[in-house]
């Protein structure tokens, strides 16, 4: 691949990584007004409501048909612990947390994964590994120290430890489905958070009732639905078919960087030097964790 071809899919993926980190902000918009699991029940049913033209107009209708019992569990489960647990616990600690803080912790997964590999996946880290881990763990350090856990900031970092295992959980369930190779990511995508979505949407208006929705937050939910999602996945998945897991790696590392400026320049949210240096740190120690899959891919 020559240069100029190369250079189109890291272009793409920053694209895409820019896109993702202003639903940070979006969210944080729409926080106001929409209750936090209405609001990602919202967002990931309309984007499940793109996908269907893709689905019902090709082959991929059939093959939804001809899905074994023991796949539909795995696509139920993943459903339920990656959008159902994760998004849902994201959208929440959004309501709690800053920007910044939520997607310092989401980088968390990388290291969470790393050690749950181990046991699950019999995949030992090397030694760069668990150099880039305990750089992240100096990062975290670093970024709330002194650690004050006090009214909705404690609540909201429970919610998000809780959202980053089933990450994690869900990155492992992901892999599980995905490396059989015999279920087209489409559709893995199309069902995983099609029930997901349904239980949130369910759970939001159980718990909350139907919200009133400005016709700005509408515009957001589709934005976020129809670009930062539906469009945002199927490019970042096209990226990945040039781009090796290093390279991805580091380009979504940026997202954090992102955030913090987005969040400081739309939300008014303050970034420290000491948060700056610990967040450089911990993104730092999340690329080194990637390095052996890297290695890998190749």
């Amino acid at each position: 691949m020559n240069k100029s071809s190369h250079l189109k899919p890291i272009l793409q993926a920053i694209l895409v990584t820019f896109l993702w980190s202003t639903s940070f902000i979006l969210i944080k918009k729409g926080l106001l007004e929409i209750p936090a699991i209405t609001y990602a029940g919202l967002r990931y049913g309309l984007a499940w409501l793109f996908f269907l033209p893709f689905i019902l107009f090709t082959k991929h209708r059939s093959e939804i048909t001809k899905l074994s019992r023991i796949q539909w569990k795995k696509l139920i489960l993943l459903g339920l612990i990656f959008y159902t647990f994760t998004q849902g616990a994201q959208f929440l600690g959004l309501y709690y947390l800053p920007s910044v803080t939520v997607s310092l912790m989401l980088n968390f997964t990388p290291i969470l994964v790393a050690v749950l590999g181990i046991f699950l996946l019999n995949e030992k880290p090397s030694i760069l590994q668990w150099m880039g881990a305990a750089l992240f763990l100096i990062g975290i350090f670093t970024y709330f120290f002194p650690v004050v856990l006090v009214g909705n900031r404690a609540l909201g970092l429970a919610i998000m430890i809780f959202g980053v295992l089933a990450n994690a959980g869900s990155a492992i369930i992901g892999r599980d489905v995905n490396r059989s190779k015999n279920i087209h990511p489409i559709i893995i995508t199309f069902v995983s958070m099609g029930i997901g979505a349904v239980i949130l949407l369910v759970v939001g208006l159980i718990t909350n009732g139907l919200p009133t929705i400005s016709g700005r937050n509408w515009i957001y939910l589709f934005w976020l639905a129809g670009i930062n999602t539906a469009f945002a996945f199927t490019l970042w998945n096209h990226t990945l078919r040039s781009l090796t897991a290093m390279e991805s790696s580091i380009i979504n590392g940026t997202m954090l960087i992102q955030i913090a400026i987005l969040a400081w320049v739309f939300l008014g949210e303050t970034i420290t030097l000491q948060e700056s240096t610990g967040m450089i740190l911990a993104a730092m120690g999340a690329v080194l964790v990637q390095i052996k899959k890297k290695n890998l891919d190749l």
